[in-house]
């Protein structure tokens, strides 16, 4: 959760900053891919120098920094030192990230795997309900302070966290592993076009609210938050079901609705179902993905597909920067017809890739890979 907190926490506050504190939309956008940039290269360190980055040492600095970098925040307005904060904030949200998926990915358990990633879903409803709440006052400076504050308290759950990745209950190691790169450069595709596409709505999902549905803006990422915590348990215990490669264009269908809905119509309701349809699947696109590169049996696959979805994150914002000055939806609709672009290609996944990820019995054994996910 203080994962969530720490990374996603800006989504809510930025228009504070930009009716309090000057903050342009072009500057936001900037802010916000110092976090992207931040997320990419602490995930290369945890890749590179993994006795370096994958340590409790390392896990509890980065729990401070996710402190520290919040609470820094509103004693500036100087836009360099936002961008460096957020920056620092992104490389400790991946350190700790990488070690708290580690530690439960090899294990089959539905319930774990979702409750992994359902985790940063209840630290995004925390953010949001810091701004609808306002516990301090509704200035984007407190907004910040109650943040640290927050993920101060939820650190306290990961502060002795295990860094070593558990033995799968039930494997069957040297289970024989498909092999067909074409597969998985679909599959990098797919994932790049979505990390693209899905970073668009993740950074100005609240502030386009904002202008078609103020009253639900703030609300409505606190529904995203609370959306993802049950839908990461379910895709996962789908993925037990059917072959992951057959979710994954559903998923991204669904996201790629999500994210046009408040530029279709400006409705209440629209604004809710949008927040929903998101919240239910960003977070699951991630745990759908990285087995089925991982049996797809390409070396280091879930290194490779989290850089291509990380430079996806880092260019998004930059992509629509120019779109701001025309409001925001513009840019949720490129975002939709990127991550339409991700389901087009996961679906000549789906329909002509084998079905070898179907993983339905909790005998089914994790991919050594999938220990490295980041």
């Amino acid at each position: 959760m203080s994962l969530g907190m720490g990374r996603f926490v800006y989504t809510p506050i930025m228009p504070l900053m930009q009716d309090q504190a000057g903050l342009t939309a072009q500057a936001g956008a900037l802010v916000a891919t110092a976090n992207y940039l931040g997320y990419f290269l602490g995930a290369l360190l945890t890749m590179l120098a993994p006795r370096t980055f994958r340590t409790r040492t390392m896990l509890r600095a980065c729990l401070v920094a996710l402190v520290v970098t919040s609470a820094c925040m509103p004693l500036t307005r100087a836009l360099g030192v936002w961008f460096l904060l957020r920056a620092l904030s992104g490389v400790a949200s991946a350190v700790v990230f990488v070690i708290a998926v580690n530690s439960v990915l090899t294990t089959p358990s539905a319930i774990e795997e979702g409750g992994t990633f359902a985790g940063a879903g209840a630290g995004i409803a925390l953010s949001g309900l810091l701004v609808v709440w306002a516990p301090f006052g509704h200035a984007w400076t407190a907004a910040w302070w109650s943040s640290a504050a927050l993920t101060a308290v939820l650190t306290a759950g990961a502060w002795s966290l295990g860094t070593g990745a558990r033995p799968a209950a039930n494997a069957r190691p040297g289970t024989p592993q498909p092999r067909s790169g074409r597969w998985f450069v679909a599959l990098l595709v797919s994932y790049f076009l979505e990390g693209l596409g899905y970073i668009i709505a993740g950074t100005f999902l609240v502030a386009a609210l904002k202008q078609s549905a103020p009253g639900l803006a703030d609300t409505a990422w606190v529904l995203v938050g609370l959306a993802a915590i049950p839908a990461c348990v379910l895709w996962a215990g789908l993925s037990r079901r059917r072959p992951r490669q057959v979710l994954l264009p559903v998923v991204l269908a669904l996201q790629a609705v999500g994210v046009a809905l408040p530029v279709l119509s400006s409705s209440g309701a629209a604004a809710l179902v949008s927040a929903a349809l998101f919240g239910g699947t960003f977070l699951a696109v991630g745990m759908i993905v990285m087995p089925i590169g991982a049996r797809l049996g390409v070396q280091r696959s879930v290194a490779v597909l989290t850089v291509a979805y990380g430079l996806g994150q880092i260019l998004g914002p930059l992509l629509v920067t120019p779109l701001l000055d025309q409001g925001y939806g513009p840019a949720l609709l490129v975002g939709s017809v990127i991550v339409a672009g991700a389901t087009a290609v996961a679906a000549l996944l789906g329909v002509r890739c084998p079905r070898f990820a179907t993983a339905p019995a909790e005998s089914t054994p994790v991919h050594p890979a999938v220990r490295e996910t980041v």
